[in-house]
């Protein structure tokens, strides 16, 4: 199945770049190029894009709100956004993480980095960039940059009450950035075992993907952030 990407970006010249380096790809192809975000959230309705590269900063509405709006939209669901950011540590990441992103890239990534993302990303299976993703969040919840003041959500705390104690223990270890297979050897189960109660503790928080559910771990306290 080829993966149909979505550019979104304000400058041409990146736009161009990304393109060539996708449509290199025997199982990827480009599919359309947005400048802003309302460009994105059209595109990405008219191409069925299976993949967003989204900017985070662009001008109008910008890769935030267009996050939001794509995530918000029911016949969009089908589509994963991959953040891109000039900044390695940013507010912005955050929310568009809490919007629904999947996950975030660095500009000056490798392309093998990015090609990878893509590829993560439409198999919906893994966070991109756990581990980093994971950090990030911590220290924004830890030194109140989420608008919250540090403050955990009771509503999110109290929605956890729907997870068993395995889809728990899951949870707070896909917060700590592993893999399922990582998972899987730890609590000594089959990684099929472990993609099951992923999947159903998405369901049951209403997140997306793991990216949301990393989210989730830290706004409702199930763990705590580590700053160092």
């Amino acid at each position: 199945m080829t993966i149909r990407v979505l550019l979104a970006d304000d400058q041409a010249l990146l736009r161009s770049a990304f393109r060539v380096l996708v449509d290199s790809e025997p199982d990827m192809e480009v599919v359309g190029e947005a400048s802003d975000g309302a460009e994105a959230v059209r595109l990405a309705k008219e191409r069925q894009a299976d993949v967003v590269l989204m900017d985070i900063r662009m001008p109008g509405t910008d890769g935030l709100a267009a996050t939001r709006l794509i995530t918000a939209d029911p016949s969009l669901a089908h589509v994963r956004i991959v953040i891109l950011t000039t900044f390695e540590v940013d507010d912005y990441v955050v929310r568009s993480l809490r919007a629904g992103a999947s996950g975030f890239l660095g500009k000056g990534s490798e392309p093998e980095e990015l090609l990878n993302a893509i590829r993560v990303a439409a198999g919906g299976e893994a966070l991109l960039s756990p581990a980093a993703t994971k950090g990030l969040i911590a220290r924004f919840l830890a030194q109140g940059g989420d608008g919250r003041d540090g403050e955990h959500d009771p509503d999110r705390a109290g929605r956890l009450d729907a997870l068993t104690v395995r889809e728990r223990e899951v949870l707070v270890l896909v917060a700590g950035g592993h893999s399922n297979d990582e998972i899987a050897e730890r609590l000594q189960v089959s990684p099929l075992t472990v993609k099951t109660h992923v999947n159903r503790a998405m369901a049951k928080l209403g997140a997306r993907d793991r990216a949301q559910l990393v989210v989730i771990a830290y706004e409702s306290g199930l763990v705590r952030p580590r700053v160092d």
